[in-house]
């Protein structure tokens, strides 16, 4: 989807590489945390790094880095994580 961004727009490729790599990475540490404030404070963490996702998806799309029907499928996908996410955090 965004892996062919011009060239002027590699530093919202990059940003969106950084976020959504955050998302698993956070997982995976509250995953392993003993006590559960701690690990829901992770899952929130990786809750706002995909909402971080979902941002610059939006710009990509204003930016024409990405297509609409890219953009809403993503969208979509994310929407379901942060789902996810957020029963995780209670």
């Amino acid at each position: 989807m965004l892996n062919v961004m011009p060239k002027g727009q590699a530093v919202l490729s990059d940003q969106l590489k950084r976020a959504s790599i955050s998302i698993p990475l956070n997982i995976a540490e509250g995953s392993g945390k003993p006590d559960g404030p701690d690990r829901r404070r992770y899952m929130a963490i990786a809750r706002g790094s995909a909402m971080e996702c979902g941002a610059i998806i939006d710009a990509a799309r204003i930016l024409g880095a990405a297509t609409p029907s890219d953009a809403n499928e993503a969208k979509v996908l994310l929407e379901r994580i942060v789902s996810m996410l957020s029963r995780m955090c209670r």
